[in-house]
């Protein structure tokens, strides 16, 4: 399976995930530990805060999305495409993919003012699917 994990500086778990231009991308086997990741940067079309679901996308395909945060739509978006999103409070990619094959997920850091504000994004955005 193809795990996609939310990562700006190429090195931790990064939240934001409608608005991530940076993937690192895990394929995770049975039993098997998550290396090599491919590096992914989007266009800022392809940001899936501005995508229009039009035509293939660079993530296509991957079943699971791993990052420290995400919006209410961005978690329906993704729903419908069929991809599970897993929100960690893990920082090291590799870790965070390892565990959560094991059913084994750092919980993310409670953030109520930042969910309030992503909240906020999510109703006033012209971009809501």
């Amino acid at each position: 399976m193809l795990v996609a994990v939310t990562s700006q500086d190429f090195a931790t778990v990064t939240g934001h995930a409608g608005q991530a231009r940076r993937w690192l991308l895990f394929e995770v086997g049975p039993g098997q530990w998550p290396r090599d990741p491919r590096r992914l940067e989007l266009t800022k079309e392809q940001v899936f805060h501005h995508w229009t679901d039009q035509g293939c996308h660079p993530l296509d395909g991957i079943g699971a999305i791993i990052t420290t945060s995400a919006g209410d739509s961005f978690l329906d978006r993704m729903r419908r495409r069929a991809v599970t999103v897993v929100l960690t409070g893990e920082s090291d990619p590799a870790q965070a993919v390892a565990a959560w094959s094991v059913g084994l997920v750092v919980p993310p850091k409670p953030r109520p003012i930042g969910r309030l504000i992503c909240k906020l994004h999510d109703l006033l955005s012209r971009h809501r699917r």
